[in-house]
């Protein structure tokens, strides 16, 4: 999957030129292609053994050709470039030296991988004759990201890295047959001298162009299904990245449409809003159980989902028109389906009654969570959920762990989508969320906000780090701060914590208990801070303007939060049990 082709320069190419390139040299071809193949974003973290590449790059800056990202933690770097990748829609690259700078990149390439985003890893690296000798800095960078990387080169010091970066961009972007985007490392050695030459200097600097790609909200329209489609019983599940295909497929087959957050196809008038809470009223057994499942996209959010998907009973078909990085062919029960038209077939069309009594126990079980939310005094992760979703504009980020669920149980559907939804579900996890929220308003150039937990912030708290003169974003941090790590408490370790077995064994170890002083953090960033403990303060909060950034902490209580839910489930349970009674 990442071998280098037989025609990579250095790598035995019979075309390879003989006369060796200077480190600049190689290095400004290698950015001249890199901005031919569409790079507009580079993420550089600061080292010698890379200079070559920093100063074409701040020559090209210069001309205006690039936009340069200066940070001085890898780790945040390669997550900013996936920021970027993802809402410019382009190929976004990030620059390291050589040695522990490479591995610091895993998590944002592991990320890229399975989300198949198009980041590219530019490496640099000792030439060969420093390999294996102990030189400061030096270690086994070639091939370091596994399978993790569609393609990755190893481009000797001197040689032409022109058609290798060629190989590499048609690889990040899915160029190739079979092979979705994702991301790729080049590793490029470079030799002393690693300086502009004495006569050498940056062009005149001219204005900087500024990319942006059309990036609102989508909604689609598709052909009413045809009247000869059987009627079936079918439920339109919209898992991470489905896009509004997902919601224009269930209107226009008259189905339920259970749609993630982050499925961007969470809105219309088939959404489900709290579905998770609904899918054992509609189980085998049930008076209209569900037959068939269709599926866009990845489902990653709950195990009542999970168990649909597992459940014998009911087959389920996957729209799958491209590749896709986030399972192995073969390794899942959906049959996959390459055209809507087969899709159709599948699915069927909806009743009314089946549309109705679905939207009708939705509308049962949204009043009666909002019902149980809004009786709490203080704000809770649902209710800042259901605030967060409603008021977003632009870009919204969701966080992994808790604040995305909350989304996806209290985030009521709209009848249009009003902002664009990200999250890091690739491997769902807290890794680089600040960083990679930066990069999407920096790359999306509109007003963005991200919903995390306090751990997940203090995860990336080093992402706010902004050197001088470096662009800040519009950028809303709503940070749910609980002290701790509250979704344990929701899972089976919640139940080991109550009967007392294991001392505080299950608070230390996955409550993580802290007493970080949030605005005080904020104030040594320099970013904006404001403290807020009920949704009339979240909500006031939340209407004002987004520039620059700031950080609105929402101060909760953890301890009662699986009674909460507890409470919640048993309300909804009781709503849609009696539309279901009087159907």
């Amino acid at each position: 999957m990442n071998e280098p082709t037989p025609d990579t320069p250095g790598l035995g190419s019979p075309d390879a030129p003989d006369a060796e390139l200077s480190a600049l040299a190689a290095a400004r071809i290698a950015v001249d292609v890199l901005l031919d193949g569409g790079v507009r974003h580079v993420v550089v973290s600061p080292g010698s053994r890379s200079a070559p590449m920093a100063y074409a790059l701040a020559e090209a800056s210069a001309a205006g050709r690039v936009e340069l990202l200066v940070r001085i933690d890898e780790r945040s770097a390669g997550f900013t470039a996936l920021g970027l990748a993802l809402s410019s829609g382009s190929p976004a690259a990030v620059l390291t030296t050589s040695g522990t700078a490479v591995g610091n990149l895993m998590p944002a390439v592991m990320e890229a991988n399975h989300a198949a985003v198009p980041l590219i890893v530019l490496s640099a690296d000792r030439p060969d004759e420093l390999r294996g000798t102990g030189a400061n800095q030096t270690t086994v960078q070639q091939d370091l990201f596994g399978e993790h990387v569609r393609f990755a080169a190893d481009v000797p010091a001197g040689s032409n890295p022109e058609r290798a970066i060629q190989t590499g961009l048609s690889a990040t972007t899915g160029a190739f047959p079979d092979l979705p985007p994702g991301p790729v490392q080049l590793n490029l050695a470079f030799r002393d001298p690693l300086v502009p030459a004495p006569g050498d200097r940056l062009p005149d600097a001219v204005e900087r162009q500024r990319y942006r790609v059309g990036s609102e909200p989508l909604v689609m329209n598709l052909p009413a299904a045809p009247d000869t489609l059987p009627e079936r019983r079918t439920v339109v599940l919209a898992g991470h990245d489905a896009g509004p295909v997902a919601e224009a497929f269930a209107r226009a087959h008259n189905l339920p449409l259970l749609a993630e957050p982050s499925s961007n196809s969470r809105f219309g008038p088939n959404a489900v809003g709290p579905y998770r809470l609904l899918l054992e009223h509609f189980r085998a057994g049930s008076g209209q159980p569900i037959e068939r499942v269709v599926l866009f996209g990845r489902p990653t959010l709950s195990r009542p989902v999970a168990a649909l998907l597992a459940s014998a009973d009911v087959e389920s078909a996957l729209y799958q028109p491209v590749p896709v990085a986030w399972y192995e062919p073969g390794r899942r029960t959906e049959l996959p389906l390459e055209n809507l038209a087969d899709l159709a077939e599948f699915a069927g069309r909806g009743s009314s009654t089946w549309l109705d009594t679905w939207l009708l126990a939705g509308s049962a079980a949204q009043h009666s969570l909002d019902r149980v939310v809004s009786a709490e005094a203080a704000a809770n992760g649902p209710s800042v959920a259901a605030l967060v979703w409603k008021h977003s504009r632009g870009q919204l980020l969701l966080g992994s762990s808790n604040g995305i669920r909350d989304v996806d149980l209290a985030g009521l559907p709209a009848a249009d989508p009003a902002a664009i939804v990200y999250a890091n579900r690739g491997l769902a996890g807290i890794d680089g969320t600040i960083s990679t929220a930066t990069g999407i308003a920096l790359g999306g150039r509109q007003q963005t906000t991200v919903l995390l937990g306090d751990v997940t912030f203090l995860h990336d708290a080093g992402g706010l780090l902004l050197g001088a003169g470096e662009e800040q974003p519009d950028l809303r941090i709503v940070v749910l701060n609980d002290s701790g790590g509250a979704i344990f408490s929701l899972l089976e370790h919640g139940g080991v914590e109550e009967g007392g077995r294991y001392g505080d064994a299950v608070e230390r170890l996955f409550g993580t208990p802290h007493s970080v002083d949030i605005a005080a953090l904020a104030a040594a960033y320099g970013v904006g801070h404001s403290r807020v403990s009920t949704t009339a303060g979240l909500a006031e909060a939340l209407g004002r303007p987004v520039h620059g950034r700031s950080i609105v902490e929402v101060r909760t209580d953890r301890r009662a939060l699986r009674e909460l839910h507890a409470r919640i489930k048993e309300a909804v349970s009781a709503a849609v049990e009696a539309v279901l009674s009087g159907q």
